[in-house]
């Protein structure tokens, strides 16, 4: 991909922030769609209104879908131009949106350091298996919270089976150089986490097992949260290959490898990336992210925490002007760290 020309009235931006971010392996999270066909309970739906509250009451909507096809592209190819390398692809569950294939099938050629990984809770993967392998998708990260029927209704209130998921991990296998595995740790599952661990190192998949981060869209159910310990203390019986990772953004994470298979445990005590606009943030009490993602959403919103809707940046009007359209952004990426949104 060929870098953006700046113009001469984008000269006095200040795209220290945004470069920044970018080298730190920030994450651009492009949401397809905030719809899903299951609604497990700690959905955050990067932002939107999560599928469990749906169901609950009908009255509450998902924003309007502002963005098609073209948008996306244009919008993901200035953003990429400009720096960012790490792009992720989510939802809601990103297969269920119509524009899923020809978004995915569209993607520019990404530069030798840049990487495409789709999000994924792998009940669609099979039957979508056949275009997924025409992408230039690197790599698919299938959440995998569950390991029977009964603690994936539990958790996710469907009546699919658990055969479907393990099938689309499959699936995945069989057209991607890297599948990787995400679990989040809590009461409902805790039974079930050494299946999960031992269904992933026999498929030699690395897998992450994340402590659950606190915000308004799971805090009726916060007693589900459990620490990640036991985890640690299990994996320690298996390897003596552990290392901390601090740097970057995000959380620290606790990294072992148990007979080459990589096991990341996101352990809330070890660190994160805050910056300016967090240090007199109200809710950075309840914060244990920092600012490791900028998302951009069907409705053509821009935002660099997910806790506060009040830093959503509409970009649908500058889609036209890619030069304004990065500009824009750098600026308020640069606000935001310097704590002056």
């Amino acid at each position: 991909m060929q870098k953006l020309p700046l113009s001469v009235e984008t000269d006095t931006i200040d795209f220290t922030a945004l470069q920044n971010f970018a080298a730190l392996r920030g994450q651009l999270r492009v949401s397809l769609t905030p719809q899903c066909n299951i609604a497990c309970w700690f959905c955050h739906n990067e932002g939107d209104v999560p599928p469990p509250r749906i169901r609950a009451d009908r009255s509450l909507q998902p924003r309007p879908r502002a963005l098609d096809t073209e948008d996306y592209l244009r919008l993901i190819g200035a953003l990429m131009d400009a720096g960012l390398k790490r792009v992720y692809f989510t939802g809601g569950e990103p297969l269920t949106s119509p524009m899923a294939r020809p978004i995915l099938e569209g993607l520019p050629e990404p530069s030798p350091d840049a990487s495409y990984t789709l999000i994924t809770n792998g009940t669609r993967t099979r039957t979508h298996q056949a275009w997924l392998s025409h992408t230039r998708l690197d790599k698919v990260k299938v959440s995998l919270h569950y390991f029977s029927d009964e603690t994936l209704r539990a958790i996710a209130g469907t009546r699919i089976g658990i055969t479907t998921v393990l099938d689309g991990i499959e699936a995945a296998r069989e057209i991607f150089p890297r599948v990787e595995l995400n679990t989040l740790l809590q009461r409902e599952n805790a039974h079930e986490v050494p299946r999960i661990l031992d269904f992933a190192l026999e498929r030699r998949l690395p897998v992450q097992f994340i402590e659950l981060v606190g915000t308004d869209f799971n805090k009726t159910r916060a007693s589900s949260a459990v620490s990640a310990d036991a985890v640690v203390a299990h994996l320690r019986t298996l390897t003596s290959d552990e290392h901390i990772e601090i740097a970057g953004v995000g959380q620290g994470r606790r990294v072992f490898h148990v007979d080459g298979v990589e096991i990341d445990v996101i352990h809330r005590n070890l660190g994160r990336h805050h910056v300016g606009q967090c240090g007199t943030c109200p809710l950075r009490p309840q914060c244990v992210e920092g600012f490791w993602a900028l998302r951009m959403d069907h409705n053509g919103g821009v935002q660099p925490c997910l806790l506060r809707d009040d830093l959503r940046l509409n970009v649908t009007d500058l889609l036209s002007d890619p030069e304004r359209l990065v500009s824009t952004v750098a600026e308020h990426i640069t606000s935001f760290t310097e704590g002056t949104l």
